[in-house]
């Protein structure tokens, strides 16, 4: 991530990953609010690219964990439609001035629907994810999410709502994006 914030290498499952990368989200969530002006725009920009890799991770590799478990299908399908809830909205504050009162309403509607987002996760996937998931799947999964973080967007892509149109547009995406987040910074 930027900012020097990575996610710690010694997570012992996807679970343990997810959930220490959570902890960061409600950290860069604050933070935006928190600040103004530059700083402002930074820490959303920070935000913005840990929650597209974050969901990438999900919707590519966790997900399709999540339908193979006992009424995992219902589960997968509730975080789904929230993501893609997410992607909308962040793609829409993207457009806005960050010091403008319009994305602070917004931003913190958008915070809290994530951190809600977060704390069904935690209460209802990944303790189906553990109950049903062989442990050693589970840290497979984990070098999987991480090898997925990498080549993921660092921009919401709304019109991406499924796992394939991710796997599809992922990459090039990120590419556009990246040469997006350089030509910004130069500027």
């Amino acid at each position: 991530m930027t900012g020097g914030r990575e996610t710690t290498d010694d997570a012992s499952d996807v679970v343990d990953f997810l959930l220490d990368q959570h902890r960061q989200i409600r950290g860069l969530l604050a933070e935006v609010l928190d600040r103004s002006g530059p700083e402002r725009q930074r820490a959303f920009d920070e935000v913005r690219e840990m929650l597209a890799r974050h969901e990438t991770g999900e919707e590519m590799i966790v997900r399709p964990l999540t339908r193979k478990a006992p009424d995992g299908r219902v589960v997968a399908d509730e975080r789904m439609a929230e993501e893609n809830e997410a992607k909308r909205v962040l793609a829409d504050l993207e457009k806005m001035e960050v010091d403008s009162n319009e994305f602070v309403v917004r931003f913190t509607a958008f915070r809290q629907a994530v951190l809600e987002h977060a704390e069904a996760e935690e209460r209802e996937e990944f303790p189906l994810l553990r109950q049903t998931t062989d442990p050693h799947a589970l840290i497979a999964a984990r070098d999987r999410v991480r090898r997925a973080e990498q080549l993921a967007p660092t921009h919401p892509h709304p019109s991406a709502k499924t796992t394939v149109a991710n796997y599809v547009a992922g990459p090039f995406a990120a590419m556009l994006d990246r040469a997006r987040d350089a030509l910004s910074r130069g500027s």
